[in-house]
């Protein structure tokens, strides 16, 4: 079996420059966990999920640090703060979304979907073209409707 066989084509799917709030009553009014965030041209550039959406939730990591001569010295860098701060204040789609979406064409097999699914521990799979455009979906229920 192959992906396009089980996929969803018909997908909810939002843009970068949507707010937190419109995606969160997108996934609440079609009780979905995630969405593909698409450009203009219709290519995925990034997932957002509901984890994404509620990492403003999640206690911040200070990284460790002393204090000499009335300065501090971290030390572990500062990068993860800086990413976690912005994450945590975002407004816009394209400051919490999962950038780096894993992806699968339309011939891909259905044992490689599911081992990318259990290995990458992702929740869905957008389908795309060559040119990187979203043709459809695979999520984890997809998968159970089509084993039975």
């Amino acid at each position: 079996m192959r992906a396009k066989e089980i996929m969803n084509r018909n997908v909810i799917t939002v843009n970068q420059e949507m707010t937190v709030d419109e995606v969160v009553k997108i996934l609440l009014e079609h009780r979905i966990s995630g969405v593909p965030v698409l450009d203009e041209a219709g290519k995925v550039t990034g997932i957002v999920s509901e984890t994404d959406l509620i990492y403003r939730e999640k206690n911040l990591h200070i990284p460790s640090f002393i204090s000499i001569l009335q300065g501090i010295v971290f030390l572990e860098s500062t990068k993860d703060l800086e990413h976690q701060v912005k994450k945590m204040a975002a407004y816009k789609v394209k400051d919490v979304m999962t950038k780096n979406v894993i992806t699968v064409s339309e011939e891909t097999d259905l044992n490689r979907i599911v081992d990318i699914i259990i290995d990458q521990k992702v929740n869905r799979l957008p389908v795309v073209d060559r040119e990187g455009k979203l043709l459809g979906i695979i999520t984890r229920s997809d998968i159970l409707k089509h084993i039975i």
